[in-house]
């Protein structure tokens, strides 16, 4: 049996393959600790210069943690079932801080906890095959992984717009969001990754690693997003609360309103609320801040009832049919949503 991530030495560079092409490359505990493991050794060791990471298969960077083993274990321990997010968070950190150049190659589904080890490095290579989302709204939890912090950082309210719901990206689109850095045919990632390898890197590794990716950049096409941009802005623009912006759809009449009102209605209630108040809060704080927001947050989650209806629905009876409690955004209260920021006192998470 191969192991779950692989690691290797390839002349100044340190490789990571995902290797769950099974489970589209989906993080499990072991995968997380170790990640973060040999990320630090290879911070520390002089003779790697940089890292790039990659999933096995072609279908999925990384589709993002393993959310059936979080409903199993959550329901019996829910404090237990968040060292998992503890970890992945403290990975995230070490990634965000990397000193060295980090390159993912997102070319494939790049979801939930596969945006957590490749948006926060220095770049993301999207291909033909690439599509981002931040589901997380349809399954009672929030964009976490440190969507607290990029998201809001996207222009126009797009990051709002990907964080409720859930929208996927190609390639097109992940460029003109700033999600991807670089765009490359999938015909050409071999080739590249076959050239990056053979950098001999002068006193400037991450220029000469960003001339190569400038060396085989193509042309993604024409970006959807960049279509409703307008419209979004206007949405999203100024609205103090989850309240006003919902009001303002409500009242728009234009056709990237009611496909949002459509898209919403099914998600959870609590977490379109959290969701806002996450990245509105997240837009005011440094990486380690939101990183310790996003903890206090999934630790009570796990305590709350939506994200296991939501699993349940989605992926054990795969009815589609959740029941949300609340069932609607008015047994929402700001009350409600407040609770899940207090501080933790001893449980916090520490960040170096």
């Amino acid at each position: 049996m191969q192991a779950e991530i692989l690691f290797s030495r390839n002349n100044e560079w340190g490789v990571v393959t995902l290797n769950r092409p099974d489970a589209l490359n989906a993080l499990t505990w072991d995968m997380v600790k170790r990640l973060r493991a040999q990320l630090i050794d290879w911070e520390r060791d002089p003779a790697v210069k940089a890292v790039l990471i990659r999933g096995a298969g072609e279908k999925a960077f990384c589709a993002g943690g393993d959310i059936r083993w979080l409903y199993d274990n959550a329901r019996k321990d829910p404090a237990g079932a968040c060292e998992f997010f503890r970890e992945e968070y403290r990975l995230n950190a070490l990634i965000h801080h990397f000193t060295k150049p980090y390159v993912a190659l997102i070319d494939g589904i790049v979801m939930g906890g596969g945006v957590g080890v490749s948006v926060h490095g220095d770049f993301r290579v999207a291909g033909d095959r690439t599509l981002f989302a931040m589901p997380e709204t349809g399954i009672g939890l929030f964009p976490d992984v440190g969507g607290g912090h990029f998201l809001p950082r996207l222009h126009d309210g797009l990051g709002l717009y990907y964080g409720l719901t859930g929208a996927r990206a190609k390639a097109a689109d992940c460029m003109a969001a700033g999600v991807a850095t670089h765009y490359v045919p999938s015909t050409e990632i071999f080739h590249l990754e076959r050239e990056l390898m053979g950098l001999s890197f002068g006193s400037h590794a991450h220029a000469d690693i960003e001339a190569v990716l400038d060396g085989y950049a193509g042309d993604p096409g024409e970006a959807h997003v960049n279509q409703i941009r307008p419209a979004l802005k206007k949405l999203f623009e100024g609205r103090a609360d989850f309240s006003a912006f919902y009001a303002a759809l409500q009242a728009d009449g234009h056709d990237v309103a009611g496909d949002m009102l459509r898209i919403l209605s099914r998600m959870s209630p609590t977490s379109l609320k959290l969701t806002f108040e996450q990245l509105r809060r997240g837009a005011l704080l440094d990486f380690d801040e939101d990183m310790k927001m996003e903890f206090r947050m999934v630790r009570r989650v796990m305590e709350g009832h939506d994200f296991f209806e939501g699993v349940r629905a989605s992926i054990i009876d795969k009815d589609k049919n959740p029941r949300w409690s609340p069932a609607t955004l008015e047994g929402v209260s700001d009350g409600d949503i407040a609770r899940y920021f207090e501080p933790l006192g001893a449980a916090e998470l520490l960040l170096p």
